[in-house]
């Protein structure tokens, strides 16, 4: 079995984030970078297949030099081999733009039978570049996966809605979307840090990937920001003294603001 993991490098959500000042984007120079949390599951469940089963684990990111550290850190983990799409033109790369590069990555990879991916990432939150990707393939989509099982050419996996759960099936090759639920990643053995620096990892730009595209044909983002401004602070609510007459007090204020 050929699994394709992608991933992604974010900063870091316990450190403070600011934006930049250029073009209101998250400011990721001056932020400390690591590999999103939800690609540590996905990575994970990649690796619980290939436990059970004879599998290669090809990792792809799309980001700068720095994205080098998130491949390597799923390497480290168990994975086999990396593909970094690094270039300087895909800076602010939205959606659309991203699901279509690592479209193209996974296309690179022979005989894919899983992409495995996280829901959403903790900088975008955006929840649909799997979606994207799958359809850019032509693979059966199965998002939002808490529980995944992959046996005789199939994919079954449970999802939690609003309502309870559902239940999924769809024939392999397909792309699975996993939630934070689906697991519990291990952490890299030193044995598989030092084993990650040997692994092999290609390093592709838009040219690689693209090569009759030209600049003229790679839109790469189709939003922009034209200003971003704090949020006020909190103003100073009302306090009541109850001095026997709170309650009443209470229900003009309740009555004024039109909540009751």
């Amino acid at each position: 079995m050929n699994i394709v993991v992608l991933v992604k490098q974010v900063p870091d959500t316990g450190a403070e984030r600011t934006l930049s000042q250029a073009d209101h984007a998250l400011d990721r120079e001056g932020a400390e970078l690591v590999l999103d949390e939800i690609n540590e599951r996905t990575a994970e469940e990649a690796l619980r297949l290939k436990e059970t089963s004879d599998a290669h684990i090809t990792v792809v990111s799309m980001g700068p030099d720095s994205a080098l550290d998130a491949i390597r850190k799923v390497l480290a983990m168990g994975g086999d081999r990396g593909i970094h799409i690094c270039d300087d033109r895909l800076r602010g790369a939205d959606v659309l733009t991203t699901a279509k590069v690592l479209a193209a990555a996974v296309r690179t990879v022979a005989d894919v039978d899983l992409v495995l991916a996280g829901d959403a990432t903790t900088d975008g939150r955006a929840s649909a570049v799997p979606a994207v990707v799958a359809e850019l393939l032509g693979l059966p989509q199965v998002t939002h996966v808490r529980q995944l099982d992959v046996d005789a050419g199939r994919v079954r996996a449970e999802r939690e809605t609003e309502s309870g759960q559902a239940t999924l099936d769809a024939p392999l090759p397909a792309l699975v979307s996993v939630t934070e639920k689906i697991n519990e990643p291990r952490y890299p053995s030193f044995k598989g840090i030092m084993a990650a620096k040997k692994k092999p990892v290609d390093t592709v730009g838009l040219d690689d990937l693209f090569p009759d595209a030209g600049d003229a044909g790679f839109l790469v983002t189709r939003t922009r920001v034209v200003e971003a401004v704090l949020r006020p602070p909190r103003a100073a609510g009302i306090r009541i003294t109850d001095e026997g007459s709170a309650g009443r007090s209470m229900a003009a204020y309740l009555i004024a603001q039109k909540l009751l």
